[in-house]
Formats: structure tokens, C-alpha cells, sequence
């Protein structure tokens, strides 16, 4: 980094096609190892390694050793944040013709490195304001109400208090870049994602950052009572 002018240094990182796809394909917030990422970028492994450890040395990138193997990911929540906030400014609004299969189901709902992101966590935020259980503080942040604070308690087993306790901003308004309307982000999106994953609401998909509705999460999310 060159101090003065980190802010291009970083863009730069990310804005190589190959670093970028490699970003991507940790943006659900899994370790990988250098062999699954060479194959999301279309590298050789040589290639992928001078890669990886600029990613790394940037501090875009974490990486752990196991053994003979070191495994990836993003290295917190700030950088899966940005490149979020990237897709909105480098994708236009949806185009009117049929999506793909694939792009569809992310649209519908996917995840964003450790919370809930797409239609699904879109339409859930506005509803729990609505219902008065967040309340949006200008652009980037929300606030959880007293009733929102029961409300996660009786209806989510979440302990509002206790996450504001972290260090981690609770609850991020974060825009999504498929529906361009705020998602919840934040050690809350967190949480919540975890309630969804361990009630099988939704479940994750074997081949991208896709989750899928369960029948037992359809009728669930109808019951929270938003």
C-alpha cells in the first residue's frame, strides 16, 4: 500500500478480473483452498498463488494453514461489505428478459459472507420495519426498537443486548445489489442468518451463494407475525 493513495491500491486489487472472481467465489463467507479458487478464476496454480498473496498482502484476504494445505477467505465482514456495495455500482438494474436459473435463484435469495441477501432478506427488512421492529438511522446503519428487541428474543431465541455488546456494528443497512434496496447486515444479519440455517428455513445450495426456501421456512416466515 502506498499510504497517500491506499484507496486506488485496493481498487486495484480488486479491480484485476481474476482477483475479482476469486473474491466473489469467497463472498459467502466459506475457506477455500487455492485449487477451488484457480478454477473460479480459469488460473493455474502458479498464477494463482502470485494472486492470492497480493490479495493477502492487501489485506482483502485471510489465509490458515492445515497441514500442506492453506486455505482462503475474506478477511472480515468490511471487505464483503464493499464488494457488495461494488455490485451495485457495476451492475445495472435487472434487464427485462428472463434470467438464467442460476442468476434467478440469487436474486431470490443468496448470502452476502455471513447474512442474508436478495429479494428474501430485502422484503424481511422492510417488513420488520414496518412492524416498528427496526427502525432505519439514515443510510447505513438500523436501530432496533424495544419491541424489536422482544420481538428477536420470543420470536428468533436472539439476544439483541448481548450482540450490541461485540464489537461489530449490530445492525447495517446494507444495500443490495440485485434489488437496490437495503438488506440487514451487521452481527444481527448474522444471527439471523443462523436462525434460518439451524431451523432449515432455508438451505444452502451445493453450487453457488444461492439458499433455497424450504417449505417449512415458507410457512414459517408467514408466521413470525411481521
Amino acid at each position: 500500500m502506498t499510504g497517500r493513495y491506499s484507496l486506488a491500491d485496493v481498487a486495484a486489487l480488486i479491480g484485476e478480473p481474476t482477483r475479482a472472481a476469486m473474491l466473489l467465489a469467497l463472498l459467502d463467507g466459506k475457506a477455500l483452498p487455492a485449487t477451488e479458487l484457480a478454477r473460479a478464476a480459469d488460473l493455474s496454480a502458479p498464477a494463482t498463488s502470485l494472486h492470492l498473496a497480493k490479495l493477502t498482502q492487501g489485506g482483502l484476504l485471510a489465509v490458515r494453514k492445515e497441514g500442506r494445505h492453506r486455505y482462503y477467505r475474506l478477511a472480515g465482514g468490511d471487505v464483503a461489505h464493499a464488494l457488495e456495495a461494488l455490485g451495485v455500482i457495476a451492475t445495472g438494474p435487472p434487464a427485462p428478459r428472463p434470467l438464467s436459473p442460476e442468476r434467478s435463484a440469487l436474486r431470490a435469495a443468496r448470502t452476502c459472507y455471513d447474512h442474508l441477501a436478495g429479494a428474501l432478506a430485502v422484503a424481511l427488512a422492510e417488513k420488520l420495519e414496518a412492524a416498528k421492529i427496526l427502525s432505519a438511522e439514515g443510510d447505513a446503519t438500523y436501530a432496533i426498537t424495544r419491541k424489536g428487541t422482544r420481538w428477536f428474543a420470543e420470536r428468533m431465541q436472539i439476544d439483541v443486548k448481548d450482540l450490541a455488546c461485540g464489537r461489530r456494528v449490530l445492525a447495517r443497512r446494507c444495500l443490495d445489489w440485485t434489488e437496490r434496496r437495503p438488506h440487514l447486515a451487521g452481527a444481527l444479519g448474522a444471527a439471523v442468518l443462523e436462525r434460518f440455517l439451524e431451523r432449515r428455513w432455508v438451505v444452502r445450495t451445493a453450487t453457488s451463494r444461492a439458499v433455497r426456501i424450504t417449505s417449512r421456512g415458507q410457512g414459517s416466515l408467514e408466521s413470525l407475525g411481521l
